[in-house]
């Protein structure tokens, strides 16, 4: 059992990730509080999806630990299931049903993973869809919606589950430029409003705006964290100063 000290609600232990014979993670360490925004940067194949696909163990860790709320993942009598309902976990792609309405979608896993009626479904999802700032678009089909629109959709439907932790994985990318800022208004505003995130993204204003710690990786590596003001102002290592120097240009 790992030290859950400090209100930690995820533990991530010497982390190990190995596809065939490529690493793509090695020996990450990790420990995030309760409330706390976790974003993590890094040059695309740098292990960041991995390491966030481990937490809701969509990618079994080759060695390693990773606790969620105190219960090891990778203990044989753990419920997957029973922990997945707890995190939301948001992808680049949306997965949206194509032939469910907005309301639907945002309905159906309530029903049937926390087996709630209908009445009581529709009722948390119309508040969600509300909360991202489309509860107009409830009868809307998802090929009526925009990207950005369709990624708020994704956001409710997790969000309609009472999540304790919300994980995003390069939530903006798929999208046009003009539609970044109204995803990542609503996900500032749940980190505002105190939700646990770990998120992985190349938004570097985001990170600056909302993140508590920013987690730099490289080659599968934690290279360094540190607040947005101390990476961005004072990174310690070469690798950091580099990365930053081609997306920041300074």
């Amino acid at each position: 059992m790992s030290d859950q000290s400090n209100n930690d609600i995820i533990v991530i232990e010497n982390l190990h990730k190995y596809f065939g014979h490529v690493q793509a993670v090695k020996n990450v360490n990790l420990r995030i509080k309760q409330g706390e925004v976790v974003i993590i940067v890094g040059p695309s194949g740098s292990g960041k999806s991995t390491v966030l696909r481990c937490v809701n163990h969509l990618e079994v860790p080759t060695r390693g630990s990773v606790y969620i709320d105190g219960v090891h993942l990778e203990n044989k009598k753990t419920n997957i299931n029973h922990v997945r309902a707890e995190v939301g976990m948001v992808f680049q792609q949306f997965n949206l049903f194509p032939h469910l309405s907005v309301l639907d979608n945002v309905v159906v896993a309530q029903t049937m993973v926390r087996k709630r009626g209908k009445k009581e479904a529709r009722e948390i999802g119309m508040k969600q869809l509300t909360r991202v700032g489309i509860p107009e678009k409830a009868d809307a089909y998802p090929r009526q919606l925009s990207g950005g629109q369709q990624q708020r959709v994704a956001i409710a439907r997790s969000l309609a589950m009472n999540p304790k932790i919300m994980l995003f994985d390069e939530p903006t990318s798929a999208l046009d430029p003009e539609m970044i800022k109204e995803v990542l208004d609503v996900m500032l505003d749940l980190a505002k409003e105190g939700m646990t995130m770990l998120v992985v993204t190349h938004e570097m204003g985001f990170a600056q705006a909302a993140a508590d710690r920013v987690v730099f990786m490289d080659d599968g590596q934690v290279v360094e964290i540190a607040t947005p003001h101390d990476l961005y102002n004072n990174p310690q290592h070469d690798r950091t100063k580099l990365f930053l120097s081609k997306i920041l240009g300074h």
